[in-house]
């Protein structure tokens, strides 16, 4: 299973995708109240973030990664301090990250799909 396939399989399925023609046509972009609990679930799961990018009014805003917080991006601490930094700048922007998606959270999908 391809990391794409699996959050949007897994991980976006609940989330209502606000994308208005970005550049990159594979960007899900989320409302705030959204990416906030996605940020939840990828945590649940285990999931790295690398980055956040903002949104205004279809415009890129902001973008935040964990290099600048010295973190690894598996470390829910970074995101969660970047997500509340970047909300209470700016009303109304929209999110999107890009994920880590270990090997092995992968692989054991696969095998659950494989056995399906």
């Amino acid at each position: 299973m391809e990391q794409t396939e699996y959050l949007e399989k897994y991980i976006f399925t609940d989330f209502k995708n606000i994308n208005e023609g970005t550049d990159a046509d594979d960007v899900q972009q989320f409302s705030e109240a959204d990416f906030e609990s996605l940020l939840e679930l990828v945590e649940h799961n285990g999931i790295g973030v690398y980055n956040i990018s903002t949104w205004l009014n279809g415009e890129a805003f902001e973008v935040a990664e964990h290099d600048d917080f010295k973190k690894k991006a598996t470390d829910p601490k970074w995101y969660k301090k970047a997500f509340l930094t970047l909300k209470s700048r700016q009303a109304g922007l929209t999110y999107a990250a890009t994920y880590k998606v270990s090997s092995k959270l992968l692989a054991k999908y696969t095998e659950a799909d494989s056995e399906d």
